[in-house]
């Protein structure tokens, strides 16, 4: 690229940027924040506090979760496996849960309380 080209692309570049500076002056949502931004500073320096004590002061962090909360987290116990015998065919299930799809089987052929009393342990 020549010197030339290059001058006139940076030229028109600035031109823009000059237009878009101009068309934000004017922006009154701008203005209301530049006002805001010059107050707030002059509140800061009049009570001689910084910018992170005045993000302290509008978001305040929680208190230690330690100190709020109990020490240990309550976890749930663990499921007991279930070992279930078949009298007349000797056929075993382990299962943790009541849907063990043999074990609905079961229940549905022979009843509920027939197949709990199956329960070996």
């Amino acid at each position: 690229m020549s010197k030339l080209a290059e001058f006139r692309r940076a030229e028109r570049e600035l031109q823009e940027q000059l237009a878009l500076l101009e068309k934000l002056q004017a922006d009154a949502g701008l203005q209301s924040e530049m006002e805001f931004e010059d107050k707030l500073k002059a509140l800061m320096s009049e009570y001689g506090i910084d910018l992170a004590k005045v993000v302290d002061i509008l978001n305040p962090q929680p208190v230690e979760l330690e100190q709020a909360a109990p020490t240990g987290v309550q976890q749930r116990r663990p499921r007991q496996v279930k070992v279930y015998v078949q009298p007349v065919t000797g056929k075993r299930i382990e299962t943790k849960s009541a849907n063990h799809a043999q074990l609905k089987v079961w229940k549905a052929e022979f009843g509920a309380d027939v197949v709990e009393k199956w329960r070996q342990g």
